[in-house]
């Protein structure tokens, strides 16, 4: 050891020279400072007046909202019905409310920095690790709220919002959506604050077994990821924004009705009697008389059976693929009108996904299936076998390829409803690029809170179907590309993935849930 460490001096003093060797060091060196002065984002003796001034972030939440509420003093202020509160109680209810929203006042600068959205792996390093350590600091005073000074938080943040933002999300299409500002932020927030309790309480399979293969599995692939989410699942009950009730309604039909008996009152009393069940167990249903609570059910039965139990069916936010307004238990804005998707194999949710180009899709409409309900019958009697361009027929199996093969060769797909409003093709369209045309009078399409339908399909009242034909061929091909285009991109948000994926069908949902919840809280309380 002595000896290597003896060479290696001996070498260092003796064999370099370093006469030589410093010059062409120093030279280097000035010539990499120069490279790295002409090349830097900045000039560091000029301020960039295009940099978001991070002295406006909002330093402190914690100093304009003050210390958390006990959740009992929370919940007094969110009543679902006024009708059915204390003849006295009105007055206090909205003190008590505007007692809550004096509390959280919105940084509108910090929303200036958010609008510019600069990216960091741009921006001097100083400033980035001041932007983090702000950020970190909000993030811990966000936390430190309670559920309810949380969501009113979040709720004044969506009502003082900026509007005409130029930079989102290149993942978000604008098109797409309503009011892609506001989805963005609601959808940010969600993601920062949103936790959400789901009841242990129920036995097997009506409970935690979800249903992932048919044309009802959207219930049970939501079941399967939020029961799964470590992200936005909590096992304290007391920091939970929103309570998750785990049951299927297509295991429920499975389980407890009987064939041919057309008496669907068993499921009813059902689920009224595990409501109860809960609202005596738990404080939390109680609380709020059912409106922090969701559901999630796409069988067609899904609104009947819920009509045993009043708060179930007018204070919960069902998130349901059945979304009649004509019913009287889909209430619009409120609830959420569930995407209907058919799985084949649970392992590939994705199969057979695309379609064909527009040269490619000689097929003006396009419909196959049964006779059953109201519009269908009107449809095959009118348009089958009487026109080239509109291919209309009967029932065509799902497991032909035929099928599918029909749907992505035309350019617009049919899509009547059946027993009831909704129906499978709509998202069967959009997975095959196909527009599609949607008929079914009182029926609020998939995500309509935040999807803008008029840009990706066409809605014919149920009276037109005679004028079908012409309604279809008065659309220009300037937008029908547009709207071909449009549903291209709108995929992304239909996918069921193995894994949830930011703004696909599991998280459109559930913000869903989410932005129902907040509107909700604004409608009650009066504020715009």
């Amino acid at each position: 050891m002595n000896k290597l460490v003896h060479s290696i001096v001996v070498f260092l003093i003796f064999k370099i020279d370093w006469k030589k060797l410093l010059p062409i060091g120093a030279i280097i060196t000035i010539t990499f400072a120069l490279f790295q002065l002409q090349t830097l984002p900045y000039q560091l003796t000029t301020p960039d007046s295009s940099l978001p001034d991070t002295n406006h972030f909002d330093i402190n939440l914690k100093s304009q909202i003050t210390p958390p509420l006990t959740r009992d003093k929370q919940y007094e202020a969110i009543k679902t019905d006024p009708e059915t509160a204390m003849p006295n109680s009105s007055s206090q209810l909205v003190r008590s409310v505007a007692v809550v929203q004096e509390k959280v006042k919105v940084s509108e600068t910090r929303k200036q920095v958010d609008n510019n959205k600069p990216n960091k792996s741009v921006l001097p390093l100083s400033f980035s690790s001041a932007s983090e350590r702000r950020r970190k600091r909000y993030l811990r005073d966000l936390k430190g709220l309670s559920p309810y000074e949380a969501l009113v938080y979040a709720k004044k943040e969506l009502d003082t919002i900026s509007v005409g933002v130029d930079y989102h999300d290149p993942d978000l299409y604008v098109p797409l959506f309503r009011n892609i500002t506001v989805f963005e932020r609601s959808y940010e927030l969600m993601e920062l604050i949103l936790k959400v309790y789901v009841y242990q309480d129920g036995k097997r399979p009506i409970f935690h077994t979800p249903h992932l293969r048919g044309i009802y599995s959207s219930e049970g692939w939501f079941m399967k990821f939020i029961e799964s989410s470590k992200q936005f699942v909590t096992r304290d009950p007391q920091k939970a924004h929103l309570f998750y009730l785990p049951y299927s309604a297509r295991q429920l039909q499975r389980a407890l009705y009987v064939p041919d008996s057309h008496n669907i009152k068993p499921l009813s009393i059902f689920l009224r009697d595990y409501v109860n069940k809960i609202a005596s167990k738990y404080p939390f249903w109680n609380q709020t008389r059912g409106s922090d609570h969701f559901l999630v059910a796409c069988h067609d039965w899904g609104p009947y059976t819920l009509k045993e139990h009043e708060e179930l069916t007018k204070n919960t936010i069902k998130a349901l693929c059945n979304a009649d307004t004509s019913e009287g238990v889909f209430i619009a804005r409120k609830d959420v009108s569930l995407p209907e998707t058919t799985i084949g194999n649970p392992r590939r949710p994705l199969r057979n996904m695309g379609g064909k180009k527009i040269s490619q899709r000689p097929v003006l409409a396009f419909f196959a299936g049964g006779m059953h309900g109201r519009v269908r019958p009107t449809l095959i009697k009118l348009w089958a076998n009487t026109d080239k361009k509109m291919m209309i027929s009967g029932p065509m199996s799902y497991k032909t390829k035929s099928y599918s093969l029909h749907m992505k060769s035309s350019k617009y797909c049919i899509c009547p409803m059946g027993f009831e409003v909704n129906s499978p093709r709509i998202v069967e369209a959009v997975y095959y690029e196909c527009v599609p045309v949607i008929i079914a009078d009182n029926f609020v399409p998939p995500l309509n809170e935040v999807l803008n339908w008029s840009a990706f399909s066409v809605i014919v009242a149920e009276n037109d179907i005679p004028k079908l034909k012409d309604i279809l061929e008065a659309i220009p091909m300037k937008r029908y590309r547009m709207m071909q285009n449009n549903v291209k991109m709108l995929q992304r948000h239909f996918y069921w993935n193995r894994t949830p994926v930011k703004y696909d069908m599991f998280h459109m949902i559930l913000h869903s849930v989410w932005f129902s919840r907040l509107n909700h809280i604004q409608d009650f309380t009066g504020t715009h």
